[in-house]
């Protein structure tokens, strides 16, 4: 028996697919490869290359591997696009995870985990934001994410079908031996960003808003590294093939850190100061968004082996440089 996953070639999900190879577990590989890299998957995996909304490829993947569970990252993820391309966002995470939660009911499929955001819970009332918190995105790219929530809930009321969506706070980092990082060209990810800046890859790096109510003005967020996060996935697919009822769970540290905070650390860590431009906010980003995750703890039994933010950067600095070396040759 397999696991599909969907956006495996993207940087999440790339970390995915090596957590499961390294726990023994058989891969197969959707992804359309418009963010992802063939080059991030282990050698022995196989990718299929193609969509999520494609029922029929789909369905011959779940059928000819013998897959019984799906973990689906496949979608858009920029917050200010969405909020200036928002159909986009509807098309590619909303109705696409529609059509692939369509073929898992028709094949069969009764373990699901879902690539949830953070956003869904729009500016919190309360900091560090639980599962119980309102659900009111200021982004359609949060939006795009609950409603697909909202699908799993309803399928799973009426079918064998049991789903984990896992809400990501901000995910950042390289695998910490090296297979796999954030490769893709204009990624909007904080560290990501100050470590390109810190390498000369940049000129410099901006910080969008600093009016925020929050100690420096800036906004304030969780920082997960991504090892620890495909570590969750793992634990939550073990957790629904043990046969645990379907669940929303936070993905975070319950620690904040301003953007300044962030690039602070970056200049210490690489040892390099680099210019920082501000200028104002961005539509859709939240003040300040940090977890509660004591329920991910609890459930799924998950221990975060990398909860340093500079050991989070230092991946991401060994990444980038890793990545520099690769793209001259």
């Amino acid at each position: 028996m397999a696991v599909l996953v969907t956006g495996g070639a993207g940087y999440i999900g790339s970390h995915m697919v090596w957590e499961l190879k390294d726990h023994g577990r058989d891969v197969v590989v959707l992804d359309n490869l418009t963010t992802g890299f063939d080059w991030l998957l282990p050698g022995d995996v196989e990718l299929a290359v193609g969509d999520v909304s494609d029922t029929g490829l789909v369905e011959t993947l779940l059928r000819d591997h013998k897959v019984d569970a799906v973990v689906h990252f496949a979608g858009s993820i920029i917050v200010p696009e969405s909020v200036e391309n928002p159909l986009k966002y509807y098309a590619n995470n909303t109705m696409a995870s529609l059509s692939l939660i369509d073929a898992c009911v028709r094949q069969g499929i009764r373990h699901f985990v879902f690539s949830s955001t953070a956003a869904v819970y729009g500016d919190p009332e309360t900091v560090p934001v639980p599962e119980t918190a309102p659900l009111q995105p200021v982004s359609p790219y949060g939006t795009s994410k609950l409603m697909t929530e909202m699908m799993l809930r309803d399928v799973a009321a009426a079918h064998d079908f049991h789903y984990c969506a896992l809400r990501y706070f901000n995910v950042a980092g390289a695998d910490p031996q090296g297979r796999s990082g954030q490769s893709t060209e204009n990624a909007t990810h904080l560290i990501k960003i100050a470590c390109e800046a810190a390498l000369g890859k940049r000129d410099s790096l901006t910080v969008y808003g600093d009016d925020y109510d929050t100690p420096d003005g800036t906004g304030v967020r969780d920082y997960i590294h991504v090892a620890d996060l495909a570590a969750a996935h793992r634990l939550a697919l073990d957790y629904l093939t043990a046969g645990g009822a379907s669940a929303a769970m936070n993905c975070g540290y319950g620690k904040g850190f301003s953007v300044l905070q962030v690039i602070d650390r970056v200049k210490a860590v690489s040892g390099v100061d680099f210019p920082v431009h501000h200028t104002g906010r961005r539509a859709g980003d939240s003040h300040e968004i940090v977890a509660r995750s004591e329920l991910v703890r609890e459930t799924l039994g998950w221990q975060p082996a990398h909860n340093d933010l500079d050991e989070i950067i230092a991946h991401a600095l060994a990444w980038e440089k890793k990545l520099a070396v690769r793209n001259r040759n």
